[in-house]
């Protein structure tokens, strides 16, 4: 099992934190977008993806991502139990408002514990881009209080 507490230690002057990066289908390529526009800063910390959101942004970025299984087989229930654990320090899930899933009480669930545990969620691109660049300049310490 990966350990999330080892991997957090200071590096180069930034907290290494555990970001979750969601993607519905219809925005998988802005994901990529994203993570490729921001691979500097999150290449400072741990990522974690259900797993095909995972894949795409490992091809595009040569990032790690340690991989949950797709949101449809269960990633977003192992996303949910880390958040419960508390092993998950900021969330970007950038949702498809307009299409129906199917496992959409396992999504509304990760939303939920995001707000019961205080994780920083993102559900779109401006708000994404809100967290990243708050995470670079630091403002996201007070998470290591929750710790």
């Amino acid at each position: 099992m990966y350990d999330y507490k080892a991997t957090n230690i200071l590096q180069g002057g930034y907290k290494l934190m555990n970001i979750a990066l969601i993607a519905h289908d219809a925005k998988k390529r802005l994901m990529q977008n994203f993570c490729i526009a921001y691979r500097g800063i999150l290449s400072k910390n741990d990522l974690f993806a259900t797993g095909t959101t995972g894949r795409l942004i490992e091809e595009v970025t040569n990032l790690t991502v340690h991989k949950y299984l797709a949101g449809h087989l269960g990633g977003s229930q192992q996303l949910g139990a880390a958040i419960e654990h508390n092993e998950i320090d900021l969330v970007i899930f950038l949702r498809d408002p307009l299409t129906v899933k199917s496992h959409e009480p396992d999504i509304n669930n990760v939303m939920t514990l995001c707000d019961m545990h205080n994780i920083p969620v993102a559900t779109n691109l401006a708000s994404a881009e809100l967290l990243i660049k708050s995470l670079d300049r630091g403002d996201l310490e007070w998470r290591e209080m929750y710790k």
